[in-house]
């Protein structure tokens, strides 16, 4: 999904949109790594967040991977795909909550 990730990212620049990741690799170099090959310009947090705290995915109940999530300008949680469900869906969605989001703000 990485292209279209970064295809998304590049043409959402100065509107109501933020792309935020999740991973469940390993952290460390390798980890940044991979992230810099990638090309991943956007934040991307580590699942784990140590012993004593639950994971994001248990905390947000991923039950596989990717888990996508489409929250709208107000924090809402509007959309939930287990598995992608497209580049076609994913933009047309996108873009609805974008204009959504752009026409509350008068821009």
């Amino acid at each position: 999904m990485f292209p279209h990730e970064r295809s998304l990212v590049q043409r959402m620049v100065g509107k109501p949109f933020t792309l935020i990741g999740v991973n469940g690799d390993e952290p460390g170099d390798a980890l940044k790594e991979k992230n810099k090959a990638a090309e991943i310009t956007w934040r991307s947090f580590q699942n784990s967040r140590g012993k004593d705290d639950k994971d994001i995915a248990d905390e947000w109940n991923v039950q596989g991977w990717p888990t996508l999530y489409l929250i709208d300008h107000k924090g809402t949680i509007r959309r939930k795909w287990l598995g992608s469900p497209g580049d076609e869906v994913l933009d047309k969605e996108i873009d609805a909550l974008v204009k959504e989001a752009e026409a509350k703000d008068g821009n």
